[in-house]
């Protein structure tokens, strides 16, 4: 059988290949934290980014290729938190923080982002893309003609006088 007929055994859905992605970032920045090295937080997005676009569903892949800057800001998010709590200054300590790993970690970002978009096109994007414009056509309203301009009647805007006129006493 050829490469297409071929089936992996696991397959994810897009939230767990979002989990995914999500746990291998946090333990990269353990791994950060305990090693010293720099870099194994990039490295863990991106091969999990990888794995998880590889093993999941097709008919998911939009919903996972719009997924890795959200994931990776938040584990960003929650180890920064994390550090800030033991400062005296947790917000600045936060931004400080947010700013310089966001910083330091935007290569790694832009190339899981590239990485999953460039293997969910080969994988079929394209179609899910036109299944979703399909259902939006066809979801549509379909316009309704114009409407006359009705104006309100003519006594709508005058006051009506009730009853019997005053006298003038």
């Amino acid at each position: 059988m050829g490469e297409r007929g071929r089936r992996p055994a696991v397959r994810l859905t897009a939230r767990g290949a979002i989990a995914l992605a999500l746990v291998a970032t946090l333990a990269g920045y353990v791994l950060t934290a305990l090693l010293d090295v720099q870099y194994i937080v990039g490295v863990a997005f991106v091969l999990a980014s990888l794995l998880g676009v590889l093993l999941v569903n097709r008919r998911e892949l939009l919903s996972l290729v719009v997924t890795p800057p959200l994931v990776f800001f938040c584990a960003t998010l929650f180890v920064e938190l994390g550090r800030a709590f033991g400062s005296v200054s947790i917000v600045q300590s936060l931004a400080l923080g947010l700013y310089t790993s966001l910083t330091r970690g935007a290569p790694w970002l832009f190339a899981g982002s590239a990485v999953v978009l460039g293997v969910a096109w080969r994988r079929g994007l394209r179609d899910n893309v036109r299944e979703l414009r399909e259902e939006l056509k066809a979801g549509a309203e379909v316009p309704r003609p114009r409407q006359p301009f009705v104006p309100e009647p003519e006594g709508y805007y005058e006051p009506k006088v009730y009853g019997t006129p005053r006298g003038e006493d």
